[in-house]
């Protein structure tokens, strides 16, 4: 066991990934540069044949971006990481990097709206279909699979449901069959949850939400071993580009510093905000693993550490009165963003799945009653009364 091996995970957290420079520095410096100078030819020309390790340019090598992968590998247990421009550029990399044309998605129905899009109109432009299951339903997902299928797709907790699915269960069903098994681990993180260590194959993040914590940046994120993930999506990388920026990724470095700990206070407030909900005559259901009547509570503790700062909720009236509720906020951000200090709301239905058809979002059980917040780390007191405030004014 090595070293890092032998740390804790706010350890690794911490200190993963910093090489010390000559100038001795403490912090971890930003490599503002686009490219590098060789010594000589020969060396250049190692570089670029792969005969040598080292920097090239920074669409694909940069140290600022190295340490970050690093760190955020060493936090999800995986041999290699690939940051991007976006969580969907990490999804798209992952597609690219992975499938060709007649190739078979097998996905959840609980997906990002985005997700769903890329899945739908775009790579189905080139020859990959993908097939939707209810995310919690293993016999649908064994029902469900093809010769042609290649990966397992789902997040989870899902996007704006917090559904949930036993990825151990799952990650046995596609390695029987074959496949792989691709989890968006963004709700969760690492620090309460690590899907590679349940079985599954990649971790997906959008580095935007929790990762960086304060909502500055835009990043994503591949972990997962060092063929799939160290050669094929870096491949992509390199070839395509869709890369991370050095000063986001120092941004996202000084996020992963204080993940452990903001991860728990996000859900002992989400927990308390949805026991306060679940209160509220206004309120006709609230979406929250941690609350014993989510349909899979019982993952919370032997699967994901914690039920996670996503609270969902439905209210009576439809769009008119999630939206009266929306708009009387005051201090609550009115945005789709999520994992960051600050509190945000948002409606589903219009916002993070609008783009899709009424028969998707009712597939999907996004209602346009449907409320989803990201509780933030204010006081909880001020949120609950925040809150109060709109539920009144319905």
């Amino acid at each position: 066991m090595s070293e890092q091996d032998r740390m804790g995970f706010a350890t690794r957290a911490i200190r993963v990934g910093h090489r010390r420079t000559g100038e001795a520095e403490h912090g971890e410096p930003i490599f503002a540069t686009s490219s590098y100078v060789f010594a000589s030819a020969a060396e250049a020309a190692a570089r670029f044949a792969g005969d040598e390790p080292g920097n090239i340019y920074s669409r694909f090598t940069n140290p600022t971006v190295r340490a970050f992968e690093e760190r955020l590998a060493a936090l999800e247990g995986g041999e290699s990481c690939v940051a991007t421009a976006s969580g969907m550029a990490a999804v798209l990399s992952v597609c690219l990097g992975l499938l060709r044309s007649g190739d078979r998605i097998l996905s959840s129905r609980s997906l990002f709206g985005s997700t769903t899009m890329l899945f739908g109109k775009y790579l189905a432009r080139f020859g990959v279909a993908t097939d939707y299951v209810p995310l919690a339903d293993l016999d649908a997902w064994a029902a469900a699979m093809t010769p042609r299928t290649r990966f397992l797709y789902l997040e989870t907790p899902s996007n704006p449901l917090t559904e949930m699915v036993d990825i151990a269960a799952l990650a046995d069903l596609a390695h029987a069959h074959g496949c792989l098994l691709v989890v968006d681990n963004c709700f969760c993180t690492p620090a309460l949850q690590r899907p590679l260590a349940l079985g599954a194959d990649l971790v997906i993040h959008s580095a935007t939400k929790y990762l960086d914590g304060q909502g500055r940046c835009v990043g994503g994120a591949v972990v997962g071993d060092r063929q799939r993930v160290g050669e094929e999506v870096f491949g992509v990388l390199r070839t395509a580009g869709p890369s991370m920026s050095p000063f986001n990724a120092w941004v996202f470095l000084k996020g992963l510093e204080t993940l452990a700990l903001r991860m728990d206070a996000h859900s002992r407030a989400a927990a308390a905000l949805a026991d306060w909900l679940c209160e509220q005559p206004a309120v006709t259901r609230v979406y929250y693993p941690g609350r014993p009547e989510h349909p899979q509570h019982h993952l919370v503790g032997p699967q994901q550490r914690g039920g996670g700062g996503i609270v969902s909720f439905e209210v009576a009236g439809g769009r008119a009165a999630a939206w009266r509720l929306i708009d009387a906020t005051r201090l609550i951000s009115i945005t789709a963003n999520l994992g960051d200090v600050k509190t945000t709301i948002t409606h589903p239905a219009t916002t993070t799945h609008g783009r899709l058809s009424a028969e998707e979002r009712a597939a999907a059980g996004i209602s346009e009653g449907l409320v989803r917040i990201a509780v933030g780390l204010e006081d909880l007191a001020d949120i609950q009364a925040d809150l109060a405030r709109g539920l009144a004014a319905r």
